[in-house]
């Protein structure tokens, strides 16, 4: 187990709002149009300016370039951010600067630029290596293009990989599962982050199955697939530390096992948090052309909101229950009055009979033959 994600950490977040095309699951903001794209980078340089002094350190250990689709924007635009944020922040040494990509993206010309600059870790949206997959979620890329954008990396120096893979859809099957595991431990990746097909609101998705042109995904086939992954990859080498990400030895997420640890970020871009790492969140407006706007004249396009101490304690629950680490109860006894306290130790009662949860080493955890129900056992425990 990583026991670096325990050091002080200090990271941004930038949001990078475009896309190709709208995946069909996809609810995330993004515009499919790169005609602002200058204009948004002016504004996303102009936001790091005007925050540069909300992180109490100046010294970054992760940056992570999120959307969208980040690897839409030219190795020289990536570097471009990456130089404004160096005028006001430093690098640690061993800073992870991750990149978001579509495989599509990755030709040789983009990878050969972009191992020239300080990103060292790229998170490939694979989602599937089958074509009736990846044409159900309305992906750009084909599933040859899946497979060889990850040996390209790799030919260019990049070693620390994520891919992302989708299971539960209406279009596989258990055994196109498991074949989509093969090729992805065959691949030698070192971390795989996989979520089930959900159903999000005002999607392509949620439209299709409401006229019926798609099934709805089985929660029951899903339910399989998440115990056969999970299994799957520990028995090659991977530690399962959170309910959908996997890695190897070494190869934890820093930016993610960050958040899932309440450390202090800042978000830039439209739609991007921010978190103070105590009791102040904020967020962005999730209008390409409103943020930018605001920021050509000097105007932060931001809301905040101070987190009330239920508030505060449903993220920790809600959070540390989906971890390896779990949920730590001196922290927890600490944090929180008698009130919230009683209503905690009163809830996790039942649960911890039932055997849903129990208590290791002072830490609240959901043992992991019931990970796939870690949202619904957690929210049973919340404050309302």
């Amino acid at each position: 187990m990583s026991s670096e994600i325990f050091r002080a950490f200090f990271m941004i977040y930038i949001h990078i709002p475009f896309c190709k095309q709208k995946c069909s699951y996809c609810n995330f903001h993004f515009s499919t149009s790169l005609n602002f794209k200058d204009e948004m980078l002016a504004a996303m340089k102009k936001e790091i300016f005007l925050r540069k002094d909300e992180l109490q350190d100046k010294s970054l250990r992760s940056l992570y370039f999120g959307g969208g689709t980040p690897s839409l924007l030219s190795p020289d635009e990536i570097q471009s951010l990456i130089d404004e944020i160096l005028k006001y922040f430093s690098f640690e040494r061993d800073i992870e600067v991750t990149l978001e990509a579509n495989p599509d993206d990755l030709d040789k010309n983009f990878l050969k630029e972009l191992s020239r600059s300080p990103v060292n870790r790229l998170s490939i949206g694979t989602q599937s290596f089958f074509e009736a997959d990846l044409k159900l979620m309305n992906r750009a890329h084909t599933a040859g293009e899946a497979e060889d954008s990850i040996k390209r990396a790799q030919d260019f120096g990049f070693e620390n990989l994520s891919i992302d893979l989708i299971y539960g859809s209406p279009t596989s099957n258990l055994g196109m599962w498991k074949e989509n595991l093969n090729r992805a431990v065959a691949l030698e990746v070192p971390h795989i982050s996989s979520y089930a097909l959900t159903v999000e609101p005002k999607t392509a998705l949620e439209n299709w199955i409401a006229k019926g042109k798609v099934i709805s995904p089985k929660e029951e086939e899903q339910n399989k697939e998440f115990y056969y992954l999970s299994d799957f990859l520990k028995d090659h080498g991977f530690e399962h530390y959170e309910v959908s990400n996997f890695a190897r030895p070494g190869f934890y997420s820093r930016h993610n096992a960050s958040y899932w640890k309440y450390k202090e970020y800042l978000g830039i871009g439209p739609s991007a948090h921010s978190y103070n790492g105590s009791d102040i969140r904020s967020w962005n407006v999730a209008n390409n052309a409103r943020y930018s706007k605001k920021l050509s004249g000097n105007l932060l396009a931001k809301e905040e909101e101070i987190l009330s101490m239920e508030d505060q304690f449903n993220e920790m629950i809600m959070i540390g229950l989906r971890t390896i680490w779990g949920v730590d109860m001196e922290s927890l006894e600490q944090k929180f009055n008698d009130r919230i306290l009683q209503h905690f130790r009163h809830e996790i009662r039942q649960k911890m009979d039932g055997g849903l949860l129990t208590i290791e080493n002072n830490h609240l955890k959901i043992p992991e033959k019931h990970w796939f129900m870690a949202d619904g056992i957690a929210s049973d425990l919340f404050m309302v």
